[in-house]
């Protein structure tokens, strides 16, 4: 019990010199006024930048910086031939935008940065799947809406199939 109480005083403590300094920091950068009252000083827009709990201080500022790489290398892949690319590495990167896009708005600090960049990432992705299977689909003589469209007969051909079997075994068993 002695050793929590000990942790929990040290942290006590540390957390009131670090408010300490942060004041001394603070109030060594005011302003005393005519009357002796102390005027804090005014924060510019890099400040507050600079300062902010997404900004160049933080992970949270260089992790989109870095991913903006991917979006530039998917849209790169815009000038390539639709045979050239990868199904599998495009829908990865379009799953990976969307995901991590929902996930920015969960987060705490709530970051837009972030959420933009995979926002990007999840269009590109997009984009080139789409375009990949609509080449995959031209090879077969169909555009992607006549694929899509024989896909969506097929699924309700083998399920008014296993209807009509469920209705016959239902019947049989009736009598």
């Amino acid at each position: 019990m002695s050793s929590r109480f000990g942790l929990r005083a040290l942290r006590a403590q540390n957390q009131i010199m670090a408010n300490l300094r942060a004041q001394r920091r603070y109030n060594s950068t005011a302003i005393p006024d005519a009357t002796g009252t102390v005027i804090p000083p005014k924060r510019t827009g890099f400040d507050a930048f600079w300062n902010s709990t997404v900004g160049p201080k933080t992970v949270h500022f260089w992790a989109p910086i870095m991913k903006w790489g991917l979006v530039l290398a998917g849209a790169s892949n815009f000038a390539r031939p639709a045979e050239k690319l990868s199904l599998s590495q495009n829908a990865a990167l379009m799953c990976t935008g969307l995901i991590w896009t929902r996930w920015c708005f969960v987060i705490r600090p709530k970051n837009m940065f972030l959420a933009s960049v995979n926002f990007l990432l999840f269009c590109v992705g997009a984009a080139q799947t789409g375009r990949v299977l609509n080449y995959q689909a031209g090879l077969k003589g169909k555009n992607l809406g006549e694929e899509i469209v024989d896909e969506v007969k097929e699924g309700a051909r083998k399920v008014e199939m296993g209807v009509e079997r469920g209705v016959e075994k239902v019947s049989q068993e009736l009598k």
